[in-house]
């Protein structure tokens, strides 16, 4: 079963976690247009053509980081489900916070799904599986 081309947007600051991710998305033949975002600030402008950017299609799910440098996950999840354009797009973190206070503040602004960054690779490529499932319900769903 082939999917159609639909746009992944990563934001993560780390180089090592975004080519983990991008292997993980390889090996479970997730094959979408993968854009990634090194900061909030990145994020903003390929989402919101904000400093004059031209924004990229709009991603059908958004793998988000909460430590990022310039403007942090958190801001640009709220931004992103504040904003009439985005607020539909499930946003799954990934992130190496297992913080109580990061994981009931991301719920509380609209993220769709937590997942706690594991170090090993076979968990991690499950984890990107998951996401992937994750996807398929919500394209075949909406």
């Amino acid at each position: 079963m082939s999917c159609e081309q639909t746009e992944i947007l990563l934001i993560e600051d780390n180089p090592s976690d975004i080519a983990l991710t991008l292997h993980a998305f390889k090996k479970a033949n997730i094959a979408n247009t993968i854009h990634v975002a090194r900061d909030g600030v990145e994020a903003f402008e390929m989402l919101f053509g904000d400093s004059g950017a031209t924004p990229i299609p709009l991603p059908k799910i958004i793998l988000l980081d909460l430590k990022l440098p310039r403007v942090d996950g958190h801001a640009v999840l709220k931004r992103v489900k504040e904003d009439p354009k985005t607020q539909r797009i499930p946003v799954v973190v990934l992130t190496s916070s297992a913080e109580e206070r990061d994981v009931m503040m991301t719920y509380e602004n609209g993220a769709n799904s937590y997942i706690i960054k594991p170090v090993d690779f076979e968990q991690f490529t499950e984890s990107v599986r998951d996401i992937g499932r994750y996807w398929l319900e919500i394209n075949h769903t909406g």
